[in-house]
């Protein structure tokens, strides 16, 4: 399937109400999958925007029964699976997927649980693995009893760095987002306009001062190693 322009691609994220001050995050995702055919979507909750991709091969990994149910009922991926994040080689096999991709997950675990699930994810991952995680501890807790939601670790630039990642800083300004990276100030379209310009101009390519961070590995390809 032919990918559909940038226009396009932008449009359909309106048409679906998408929060427009993470757009630009959404084009970020779109740009490293751009060569990944078949994508493991690891935590994926139950309405990931990674359904929005034209993906040829979509396969999710939810630890929450209730977002299970609801992916598999809204058909968000191809496949959903049932399954423990931190035990992810007992579900997939080494080089099955293009890509893996977490977003918002690794902070949900310890930081000996992320590492392992970094590692993980790049035996299972052909091309690249994707990690997106909030810069640094961001207090978050339980919405409900056995929800998952709360974070049991912070990750700066200088963590994924030292485990091989690139990273770019992601949605503006670190002060300007609290939980679920929601804006702190109001109003909401004022913030997100300044947001998106120190995203432009400042945070993108100093991670330090953002409010997230995207991280991803790239393989060599086999020939090359």
């Amino acid at each position: 399937m032919p990918m559909e322009s940038t226009l396009q691609f932008i449009s359909k994220l309106r048409r679906a109400g998408c929060d427009p001050f993470r757009i630009l995050t959404f084009l970020e995702f779109r740009r490293q999958l751009r060569n990944c055919e078949s994508v493991l979507d690891i935590g994926c909750g139950e309405a990931s925007s990674l359904r929005w991709f034209q993906l040829q091969r979509l396969v999710g990994l939810e630890g929450y029964q209730p977002s299970y149910a609801k992916a598999r009922l809204n058909k968000t991926h191809h496949e959903v699976v049932l399954g423990d994040a931190r035990q992810l080689e007992d579900y997939f096999q080494a080089n099955q997927f293009d890509a893996c991709i977490a977003i918002d997950l690794i902070e949900h675990l310890t930081p000996e649980e992320g590492v392992a699930l970094a590692q993980s994810m790049e035996r299972i991952a052909r091309k690249k693995s994707i990690i997106f995680t909030p810069n640094g501890f961001l207090e978050q807790k339980h919405t409900e009893a056995d929800d998952l939601q709360h974070h049991h670790s912070g990750w700066e630039p200088r963590d994924m760095e030292r485990l091989g990642y690139q990273v770019t800083g992601m949605l503006g300004p670190r002060r300007l987002r609290g939980e679920y990276h929601v804006l702190k100030g109001n109003p909401k379209v004022l913030w997100g306009l300044i947001s998106m310009l120190g995203h432009w101009f400042w945070t993108r390519r100093h991670p330090a001062a953002a409010a997230a961070l995207l991280c991803v590995k790239t393989k060599a390809p086999a020939s090359a190693l």
